[in-house]
């Protein structure tokens, strides 16, 4: 599901993973925790787990292509109708913890007027990466304090390739997560970030750090039926803050905050997704302002819910 751009440098990101890869070279004495153990792989069902291994094609790394239609998708001024294909993955391998999606966005040529996609010189590709990688794991220990049982540095990338410039975004979110420990079937993940953007569709704060996120992300199993298949609710919850995108537009704010409310329901292959999405400010853009992007004055509405229904394959 589309969750939105911004974040800090790739060179930072490199450097990084060099630095990891040489610590990995070293004995380590922290054990990799279950995949089940955080709600940071954001679909995460009980089949994908490492006592299946041989249904999937990998016994960690979890993958599922899902077509998905969308109605009212408010990341923008203009809220979006879309058909698109998505290909996602997550999982848990030593330190480092993995969640991502790649989409081809209106794959079948449906969409409403808003909607561009890789048909119509719209972007062929939008893509999400949210690694984290566990401190504790390369410490060798366990750093946990309270009910905070993990510490990761954490980065999210969001890239929309446009078919120009003026088209495209490209931001990065780095920082610090933690999973919770919440003495309960609920799976709690915790990041906070500072935000770098590059591309950001022509707006004022590109190539530059500009504000903040704060991110929830909560996972609970429902149950499991005679029929092999099994429920589980997912949500999580992103409140950006701090930019300064509203000084110079007054069309544009400081805040937005999306909040994501998942239903999976599983077999081993296949899945069914329903999910509802509630935006304020979706895109830092003011509800009801007055816009006109060369085709006449609209109002914008980047306020309300969004839905998505999706029918997929884990492999």
């Amino acid at each position: 599901m589309h969750s939105t751009s911004r974040r800090p440098a790739l060179f930072g990101v490199s450097l990084l993973l060099s630095a990891v890869t040489g610590v990995l070279s070293a004995p380590i004495l922290a054990q990799a925790k279950p995949i089940d153990d955080s709600a940071q792989g954001e679909t995460l069902s009980p089949e994908a787990s490492p006592a299946k291994k041989g249904v999937y094609l990998s016994d960690w790394f979890n993958q599922d292509l899902t077509l998905i239609g969308s109605k009212d998708i408010s990341f923008g001024p203009k809220p979006q109708d879309d058909i698109y294909l998505e290909y996602e993955y997550f999982g848990r391998k030593g330190p480092f913890e993995l969640y991502g999606y790649i989409d081809v966005p209106k794959i079948l040529t449906i969409g409403n007027s808003n909607d561009k996609g890789v048909w119509d010189h719209g972007s062929p590709v939008f893509m999400e990466h949210e690694p984290r990688i566990s401190i504790d794991y390369l410490a060798g220990r366990s750093l946990a304090i309270g009910p905070f049982k993990e510490w990761y540095v954490a980065f999210d990338w969001i890239y929309d390739h446009g078919s120009r410039k003026e088209n495209r975004a490209n931001t990065l979110y780095s920082g610090l997560g933690t999973d919770i420990d919440t003495h309960s079937r609920v799976n709690l993940s915790a990041n906070f970030y500072g935000r770098y953007q590059w591309e950001n569709y022509g707006a004022s704060n590109e190539y530059s750090w500009d504000g903040y996120r704060a991110q929830m992300k909560y996972i609970v199993p429902i149950g499991k039926f005679d029929n092999g298949a099994s429920l589980t609710y997912i949500g999580f919850t992103n409140y950006d803050f701090g930019s300064d995108l509203h000084k110079d537009n007054p069309a544009r704010t400081a805040n937005s905050l999306v909040a994501t409310n998942v239903l999976l329901y599983s077999f081993t292959h296949l899945r069914f997704t329903l999910v509802g999405r509630y935006f304020h400010n979706g895109g830092n853009w003011e509800d009801g302002s007055e816009l006109n992007f060369g085709e006449g004055n609209f109002r914008a509405r980047s306020d309300g819910w969004g839905y998505y229904a999706g029918v997929g394959y884990q492999f």
